[in-house]
């Protein structure tokens, strides 16, 4: 029983020595030094934050081109250990720099290097090549002499060393050989003693006594960090910077207005924050063993799925193989038909041309006929002869190969296809769209209108996703309503509530899969329900001076030859007329919203809403602008300006004249437009392209917008006692076109309604 108790400790204790063992190598990691993968020597802390060996950096400046750079020479003090009268045989090769070289180096700043004179008032800007991040690093002008050391990462790796009992014990290095173990180590002398050699070196009575010993280490280092400026110790931290600073540090011109606080301070904060992260990886263990089970069962789907690529790959180059062999020999086939015809008509000419020879063939058959003494036998037998003699004579005068012996026509033009096959590369999933910005608008609905860059693959389909911004956040990711497959480059988002701002993006979709998302456009919809109306030709208006378009949307103002009469005549007493064109739609509840863009050249419009009765009633005869008369008002007809009045107006308009709004007193508090001492009297802001018409018939209201951006012109009141129509005054040229509304639009439809939603 004891002895099952025993071998059941044992178990767990060599159990818990393989833990320690695999965690201290897989540290180790972190302990290796990116140039010369050992263990860390003297780090120093690049600006980008990855360390590197002392030696080795001086090693990698000086591949760099950089003389003199690797830090200053008098930051190594010296030890006994150094001296020639007490190094240690182990030592020995190492050689001192000569005297008169370093103090040509101390007065030369240290050397000279590529594209620096001595002297220069702008000296060049050290670059070191950073192995970690693989970029390169900017150290200043005095090089790996302004950088910090790490001496955490020292002790790490001492303590590292020390636990895996990494070589061995520490010797003597003021002992004869052979030397002694240490015992105790100098960091002001830089240098381990065994005791008889510490006692030598330290005695009594003198500044050495003084000297604190520590434990035997092969890597010494100061008691604290030390400004590699000034030789200071740090005592500050430069929170803009991002560097320790010492005292001298601080007051310099360097670090004017930084924010500065004690080093105490951000060793607090920052501890916190590494022991809080700390925590929380601790704490979530599962989930990391959870997220690296998924890791690797990711890494053999991806070696599965390379493979399977792999081969598909093989496929389709080998049926590429198959098809180009098909094809070459049907085409080795034509050329050797071809090849056989000629060669046996030009067998059956040899043959003729072979019966022509003396005594042979025909010829020779003509000769024996020649040879007949009977006069009708000779003719019957010669005139047949005599045909096959006469050509056989005229293919001899005439001469010319059967077939060619060229097979030009058979040459294949494969240059296309060369490079076709050049350009055979992996399929790659689409680029982000681009939202068209000038065509994508809310109107009654989303128009949204995107294209590819020039140089994205083809997309197949597109995906859009949509959400709105302005209601309450929910715990979570972010829920995006999406739709899929939406064929073509536009489509049409209907049902979008109103007063609300949507953020929209879009991505393609090919056999490679999905591509990147758009950026986010951000659109405003309506703040009420759009209200679809045409242009009512039917009262109001002078068929000579106003022109209405064929689909009732668009009016323009022809003042034409009476006007520029009455110009002519202005002193005299001429009268101008107000023509009016109204909506052929009255509202009677509910609030409405509906948009126009004004001609910017236009000399003076009107746009606005009043109640129907009352227009017919005003306009019905047409007033004179020059007639006493004729009051005009201060930017808007509504009776604003008549506070004795307290009878709502009956009419509303906005008053729009060479590309600008003119807003009256009242209308400049609406318009967040003041002047120094409060509201300003009267003002004009620039036309937008479209105007907005928001009526609310419950509560009296009318607002004006601009309806690209929805920013608030003018608002006033208006008597909402009986049908209220929208109206259009023109005084001169001008012209008016109303929104269209986005579902006449033969693109396709996306219901916002009933979507899925997407995390």
């Amino acid at each position: 029983m004891a002895e099952g108790e025993d071998m059941q400790t044992f178990t767990s204790i060599m159990d818990a020595l393989v833990r320690i063992s695999t965690s201290m190598k897989n540290m180790e990691k972190e302990l290796l030094c990116p140039v010369c993968q050992e263990m860390y020597k003297q780090p120093l802390v690049l600006p980008c934050t990855h360390n590197v060996c002392q030696a080795c950096a001086r090693e990698v400046l000086g591949q760099q081109g950089y003389i003199g750079h690797g830090g200053d020479p008098s930051s190594e003090p010296t030890s006994p250990a150094s001296t020639p009268s007490t190094r240690s045989p182990r030592l020995s090769r190492r050689s001192l720099p000569k005297p008169d070289r370093l103090d040509r180096l101390l007065k030369s700043g240290f050397g000279t290097y590529p594209g620096r004179k001595r002297g220069a008032l702008h000296p060049q800007v050290i670059m070191f090549p950073c192995p970690a991040c693989q970029g390169d690093v900017e150290l200043g002008e005095r090089g790996l002499a302004g950088l910090f050391r790490n001496l955490t990462l020292e002790r790490v790796v001492e303590r590292y060393r020390q636990s895996v009992s990494v070589g061995g014990a520490i010797l003597c290095q003021l002992c004869k050989p052979p030397p002694l173990e240490a015992t105790k180590g100098c960091t002001e002398c830089r240098a381990t003693f065994c005791n008889e050699c510490f006692k030598l070196f330290h005695p009594w009575g003198t500044q050495k006594a003084q000297h604190e010993p520590t434990l035997p280490t092969l890597s010494f280092r100061p008691k604290g960090l030390m400004c590699p400026d000034h030789k200071e110790e740090v005592t500050h931290y430069c929170k803009t910077c991002q560097r320790l600073v010492c005292q001298l540090c601080r007051v310099r011109r360097t670090h004017s207005g930084h924010k500065i606080t004690p080093v105490l301070s951000a060793y607090q904060a920052l501890k916190d924050k590494l022991t809080k992260s700390l925590t929380y990886i601790l704490g979530n263990q599962d989930t990391v063993q959870t997220q690296i089970c998924e890791l690797e069962e990711t890494v053999r789907h991806t070696e599965v799925s390379g493979q399977q690529a792999k081969e598909e790959v093989s496929q389709l180059v080998r049926g590429l193989g198959a098809v180009l062999e098909e094809k070459r020999a049907s085409l080795l086939q034509a050329i050797e038909e071809c090849q056989q015809e000629r060669l046996a008509r030009l067998s059956a000419q040899i043959q003729e041309h072979r019966s022509l020879l003396d005594g042979s063939g025909l010829v020779g058959y003509a000769q024996e006929v020649l040879k007949e003494t009977d006069q009708p036998c000779f003719v019957q037998a010669a005139k047949q002869l005599h045909n096959r003699i006469a050509r056989a004579t005229e293919a001899l005068q005439t001469f010319r190969p059967a077939a060619s012996s060229s097979f030009r026509h058979c040459q294949l033009d494969v240059g296309r296809e060369m490079k076709l096959l050049t350009e055979l590369n992996f399929l790659r999933v689409p680029e982000a769209p681009v939202i068209d910005t000038q065509r994508t608008f809310a109107y009654d609905q989303i128009f949204l209108c995107w294209r590819l860059p020039p140089h994205s693959p083809p997309a197949w389909h597109y995906t859009i996703e949509f959400r709105r911004t302005d209601v309450p956040a929910q715990p979570g990711p972010t829920r995006w309503q999406r739709r899929e497959e939406v064929r073509g480059t536009s489509a049409l988002l209907e049902n979008p509530d109103t007063g609300s701002v949507y953020v929209l993006r879009v991505r393609g979709c090919n056999k490679a899969g999905y591509g990147e998302y758009s950026e986010d456009v951000h659109l405003h919809t309506p703040p009420a329900p759009v209200l679809h109306f045409f242009l009512d030709g039917r009262w109001g208006t002078s068929r000579e001076r106003l022109a209405i378009s064929k689909d009732q949307r668009a009016v323009r103002s022809v003042p034409g030859l009476p006007l520029l009469l009455a110009a002519e005549r202005l002193l005299t007493g001429c009268h101008l007329s107000v023509d009016v064109v109204l909506g052929d739609v009255a509202v009677t509840q509910g609030r409405s919203y509906w948009a126009c863009a004004v001609d910017p050249a236009s000399y003076l419009v009107k746009v606005g809403v009043g109640l129907e009765s009352k227009l017919q009633e005003s306009f019905q005869g047409a007033p004179d602008v020059i007639s006493p008369r004729y009051d005009p008002d201060s930017g808007h007809d509504s009776g604003a300006e008549d506070a004795t009045v307290e009878a709502l107006p009956p009419f509303a308009f906005l008053t729009i004249g060479m590309g600008k709004i003119l807003l009256g007193a009242g209308a400049n508090a609406n318009a967040g437009l003041t002047g120094r001492d409060g509201p300003a009297a009267s003002c004009t802001v620039p036309l937008p392209p479209r105007l907005g018409i928001c009526l609310d018939y419950e509560r009296g209201r009318v607002s004006f917008l601009d309806a690209v951006s929805f920013r608030g012109l003018l608002e006033c009141p208006l008597d909402c006692s009986g049908p209220v129509c929208p109206a259009f005054c023109f005084i001169g040229g001008g012209a008016v076109q109303l929104q269209e509304p986005v579902g006449t639009k033969p693109e396709r439809k996306v219901t916002i309604g009933g979507f899925a939603k997407l995390d």
